[in-house]
């Protein structure tokens, strides 16, 4: 068995995740703790209770989901349960470096804070919206962006074969969406998360980060992880500071990752953390090879996740 982790980005919180597992497990609920003492939000409260325009601000968000996400985590590795390979989605690729020891927990909280915060508060003045585009080749959906005349709009992230996420301002995506319904677009789909995300756009926030990187220190990897940059995974020469700056201002490109990780061998996937995005972008991705996914976003799915592990151990 040869497994993956797969960690979630903005777009996937909701209120109340998390919350069963942070009742069950104590390990969970140091989890959060530490992150309170690190951060001073009490993030269990409003990842439990809201309200939803709080949860839905960047600066909580990316903080929420990595806290959860991390919650899960400790307790897999208690159970004896670890990654060949990890990855996240834009936010979630800190999930992945804190998993492979490149990033302590401690840098890992406290730059997932100030991302969120830099990402929340520099970025530019203006109404943008995120949209997803089902059924067109990335090809089709850059010749999209570069038809648009009134507005702006460009991909942002690479998802999965046939999903490209554009990002933009409202009159550029209203534009996307009626250029992909005349290209015979499968679906276009305006998302919850809306702002100019992995654009020039946000230079003023990457900037910001660089300062805030340059405290930490990155460690030797424990295992691997492929990066959103490009979908290759992480060598000992990468400069992993230069490359967190450049992941907030250019495309993610998961569908690469998961493909690469398919030709790596995986045969088991799971992604941890709020919602189920992920697991269907490996579900779009894959077509030939058996492979098992599974999600964890409770207590059931999170002993399931356990059992089918020890079970498929044993054979």
């Amino acid at each position: 068995m040869k497994i993956a982790f797969l960690f979630p980005g903005q777009g996937s919180q909701t209120i109340g995740m998390g919350k069963d597992i942070y009742e069950k497990y104590e390990k969970a609920r140091n989890v959060y703790e530490k992150v309170k003492q690190i951060t001073g939000t009490d993030i269990a409260q409003i990842s439990f209770n809201g309200p939803e325009e709080l949860l839905n601000e960047t600066k909580y968000t990316q903080l929420a989901i990595l806290t959860m996400s991390l919650s899960i985590l400790e307790i897999l590795n208690d159970n004896k349960i670890f990654s060949d390979v990890s990855a996240g989605l834009s936010l979630g690729e800190y999930s992945a470096l804190i998993n492979s020891k490149a990033l302590s927990f401690l840098d890992g909280v406290k730059i997932v804070q100030k991302r969120g915060e830099y990402m929340q508060n520099l970025a530019p003045k203006g109404n943008f919206k995120m949209a997803a585009i089902i059924g067109m080749t990335d090809e089709q959906v850059e010749e999209i962006c570069k038809k648009v005349t009134n507005g702006f709009a460009v991909p942002a992230n690479y998802n999965a074969k046939g999903q490209v996420v554009v990002t933009g301002d409202e009159t550029g995506i209203q534009e996307v969406e009626t250029i992909a319904k005349e290209m015979a677009a499968e679906k276009v789909m305006i998302l919850k998360t809306a702002g100019p995300f992995h654009t020039e756009k946000l230079l003023n926030s990457a900037n910001a980060l660089k300062k805030e990187l340059e405290k930490v220190t990155i460690n030797d990897f424990k295992s691997k992880v492929i990066k959103n940059l490009d979908g290759k995974p992480y060598s000992k020469d990468d400069d992993v500071k230069d490359i967190l700056v450049k992941h907030i201002i250019s495309p993610v490109r998961f569908s690469k990752t998961i493909e690469n990780m398919l030709k790596d061998g995986i045969d088991t996937f799971i992604e941890i953390g709020p919602g189920k995005t992920l697991s269907g972008f490996v579900k779009r991705t894959n077509t030939n090879e058996k492979i098992n996914i599974l999600n964890i976003n409770d207590v059931n799915s999170l002993q399931q996740a356990i059992n089918f592990i020890k079970e498929e151990r044993i054979k």
